[in-house]
């Protein structure tokens, strides 16, 4: 890089790394959060989530994505049985998608027009992945892959590159001259790799949501034949997504 661009590269990964000044944060999902790390009743948490009555439509409607695809045959009768069957770990990153989705309104252009194809990307990757696992639970030998696990996954394949942008909007806030786009663009194709580990951790997102991104992204490899990582490969490699090509 450029003088310049490891300038700003470094301002990036500073704003990168004070979540507050890439999220809004929703007092519903720190409250959230604080929730499941101090592993509360499915109770509280269900009152929490319903102090959000959009959060908590959002949240009904991923989880019953999978079982409108067919992949998931049982039936949700209530609210509080979708989220037992989420599971606390899928729970948060479904919120936290949302919140980071809501928070494009704040963002200027054209950074909010960038960040919201990307947002659109990562609908478009779920549901061709989704599709991928409902064909392979056809065959005679189905897929263990648990299906919020692999759609949660798809919501974040560019994970990378909304952070980027979002912080790259921030700091094109307080700088004298607007950033360069083409500028931009190279800083984060020449820094994809530590850009992701950098969201990843100023989110605190679970080990093995980063474990199956990094699978995904052809930058760790494994024997799992039912990892959900292997099967977003597929559909990143052939719209050319990965990190580290084949």
């Amino acid at each position: 890089m450029t003088g310049l661009e490891q300038e700003v590269y470094r301002k990036v990964s500073a704003i990168i790394a004070d979540e507050e000044h890439v999220l809004a944060r929703s007092g519903v999902l720190t409250a959230l959060k604080k929730a499941i790390d101090q592993s509360a009743e499915l109770q509280g948490i269900t009152e929490l989530i319903a102090t959000d009555p959009a959060l908590a439509a959002h949240l009904l409607m991923r989880a019953n994505t999978a079982q409108n695809a067919g992949v998931v045959k049982s039936k949700h009768r209530t609210f509080k049985d979708a989220l037992i069957r989420l599971g606390n770990d899928n729970l948060y990153r479904y919120s936290l998608a949302f919140y980071l989705k809501a928070n494009l309104e704040l963002l200027q252009e054209p950074y909010r027009s960038l960040v919201e194809g990307y947002w659109q990307l990562n609908e478009d990757i779920t549901q061709a992945v989704m599709a991928k696992l409902y064909l392979a639970n056809e065959q005679a030998s189905p897929s263990k892959i648990d299906p919020d696990e692999l759609q949660t996954l798809a919501l974040f394949s560019v994970f990378d590159k909304v952070i980027a942008l979002t912080a790259f909007a921030s700091l094109n806030q307080v700088v004298e001259r607007p950033l360069s786009l083409r500028m931009v663009k190279s800083i984060i194709d020449k820094q994809q790799q530590p850009l992701s580990v950098q969201a990843f951790d100023s989110f605190d997102l679970d080990d093995a949501l980063h474990h199956e991104f990094c699978i995904a992204h052809n930058l760790e490899q494994t024997d799992n034949p039912d990892s959900s990582g292997l099967l977003l490969r597929q559909v990143l490699a052939k719209r050319e997504l990965l990190i580290n090509p084949l």
